[in-house]
């Protein structure tokens, strides 16, 4: 399959400080391909290289076969980008706003403004001002900006960040359909559902690091147990019975008093051995919860941290 992009050995720095250290990752024609990883990671400087924004300080970039830094106009002409915050003329509509965007392209790549506000669900209210929308309405938008060009490959930045739950799904679906279309597509996020729900593969990346490239499937496979239970109990656990569950080839951990984690390392026969072993040794439990690895897990095993949004 054909490559989008490519980063070998990529370095960006800011005096000392290393805000992307060596990162290497190609991106499939076709594919969206998310990089994941919390504020501060390095999201954000990766995506603002490959469109040209900056120059990196050792490494390559090649974006549609393009040498970032030898063309960049001609590869800023042929890609899509939604930051993660835009400003518009306050005095103009949204159709008034495409069109202008258009006229900036020339003719032959150009895309029918009010086609790009069907596409995304907006054609109702073209004669509007951005500041008249909603939080979801408004991310519609700079994903309709992002495509008056026609691109061939589309990144978007923390497309979903502040909107509530059924605005994020109307923004993934307006994503995968617009991948549909034949558009490559490359976002940052930091929430793992929505890594989950749209990527064909993902970039983890912390402190300017990239620890894993690798579908979210192959990643979940990766790590060393299968599912994690909690377990809360009347009274703590005696000690002959944590050592009746460790013997299930699990990992205990005490979270407190009376609750407890366990990461099983087998599958749903591991499962089965925990549950018929907490009522043979007369465990009392008061909740019981028990969830199949997540990505939220895979980050934590990599990193040692837990992926949360900054304040």
């Amino acid at each position: 399959m054909d490559e989008a992009i490519r980063v070998e050995s990529l370095k960006k720095y800011y005096g000392k400080f290393a805000a992307v250290d060596d990162i290497s990752f190609n991106v499939q024609s076709g594919e969206i391909f998310g990089i994941l990883g919390p504020n501060g990671a390095g999201k954000t400087t990766t995506l603002e290289i490959l469109e040209g924004l900056h120059s990196p300080n050792d490494g390559s970039v090649t974006v549609l076969n393009l040498d970032v830094l030898k063309h960049p106009k001609e590869i800023k002409s042929r890609i899509g980008v939604q930051l993660q915050s835009s400003a518009y003329y306050d005095y103009l509509n949204l159709l008034e706003i495409l069109t202008l965007l258009a006229s900036f392209y020339p003719p032959n790549v150009r895309a029918n403004p009010t086609e790009i506000l069907r596409k995304v669900d907006l054609e109702n209210k073209s004669r509007q001002r951005v500041n008249t929308l909603s939080g979801g309405e408004k991310q519609r938008f700079t994903i309709a900006a992002s495509l008056i060009n026609n691109p061939e490959l589309l990144i978007l930045d923390e497309p979903t960040t502040g909107l509530d739950p059924r605005s994020r799904r109307n923004i993934w679906q307006l994503i995968e359909g617009i991948n549909q279309s034949g558009i490559t597509v490359v976002l940052t996020t930091h929430y793992m559902d929505e890594a989950e729900a749209l990527c064909r593969r993902i970039a983890i990346m912390d402190n300017g690091h990239l620890i894993a490239v690798d579908t979210p499937a192959n990643l979940r496979a990766s790590l060393e147990y299968q599912h994690a239970v909690k377990l809360t109990v009347e009274t703590p656990l005696t000690e002959a019975q944590i050592v009746s569950l460790n013997n299930l080839d699990a990992d205990i951990e005490t979270k407190s008093e009376n609750t407890y984690a366990i990461k099983l390392k087998g599958g749903t026969a591991s499962l089965d051995l925990l549950l018929k072993s907490i009522v043979a040794d007369n465990v009392k439990f008061q909740n019981l919860e028990i969830t199949p690895v997540t990505l939220e897990d895979v980050f934590l095993d990599l990193t040692g941290n837990e992926l949360q949004e900054a304040p």
